[in-house]
């Protein structure tokens, strides 16, 4: 995480150094409180770190942090901070977004703002397509869910599998890259499960029995990291799925 924060702001660096003023202001909106704010802090923590190791090296500009918190990971609350970025503080760049419902939702106004828009997690694919402003540095769910589909053939030998997903942008992303790759190689997907959305953590309980039920030779999961995760791992432990030879894997 920590090289990819270096990255983006190398590239900020590079790509505003034609600015007039001496001020680069950097529009920032992450989930500060509330679900996702492990990520904000990490992603906070490395533009801080690069800009405070680096200071001499982006002279004669100074880059400022403006920064925003989005609580909910719906859409709503980033085409808000978005806007005020753009509009009441006139930041140069954005950069942000943990949640592809944000990204997605925010894509509008980062055309009509016409500022680089840096996308730092938010990995749905299509997302990047929304708005010749927008890059990213983080990833594509379709990286990890084709290869994990491939390799769970391949490697760990598996005929058949269910797909469990949050039920959101980045879930179905996941569910379609697995399948895709996972039959392709001669695999089956006998049961596809939307597990609830991506802000409070639902009972796994119904969505893992549903699974279990189906006796697949693995269970391929993708939900936010986090609570979720932690939710999926306790509730695959406590029906003794693995006691009953199905396999879990993900993403994450």
């Amino acid at each position: 995480m920590i090289k990819r924060i270096v990255a983006v702001f190398a590239t900020l660096v590079s790509l505003t150094a034609w600015a007039e003023a001496q001020e680069v202001k950097v529009g920032v909106n992450l989930p500060y409180t509330g679900i996702g704010a492990e990520f904000a802090q990490l992603v906070d923590r490395g533009m801080e770190l690069y800009l405070k190791l680096n200071a001499d090296k982006v002279k004669p500009y100074k880059i400022t942090l403006i920064k925003r918190d989005v609580k909910n990971p719906g859409g709503a609350d980033a085409k808000i901070a978005v806007q005020e970025l753009l509009t009441q503080e006139n930041v140069d760049v954005l950069a942000g977004w943990i949640y592809s419902p944000n990204a997605i939702a925010s894509a509008p106004i980062v055309t009509a703002g016409k500022k680089l828009a840096v996308i730092m997690n938010a990995g749905t694919a299509h997302i990047t397509n929304m708005s010749p402003y927008y890059v990213r540095t983080s990833f594509s769910m379709w990286h990890a869910g084709y290869a994990m589909g491939e390799a769970t053939s391949k490697i760990l030998k598996a005929k058949t599998a269910v797909v469990g997903y949050t039920d959101f942008p980045p879930g179905k992303d996941s569910l379609a890259a697995f399948k895709r790759s996972f039959e392709a190689a001669g695999g089956k997907v006998t049961d596809e499960i939307p597990m609830g959305g991506a802000g409070a953590v639902p009972d796994f309980t119904p969505f893992f029995q549903r699974a279990k039920d189906k006796k697949p030779d693995v269970f391929f999961v993708f939900v936010p990291a986090g609570d979720h995760a932690a939710a999926e791992v306790k509730t695959y432990a406590a029906l003794g799925m693995r006691e009953a030879g199905i396999k879990l894997i993900g993403p994450g």
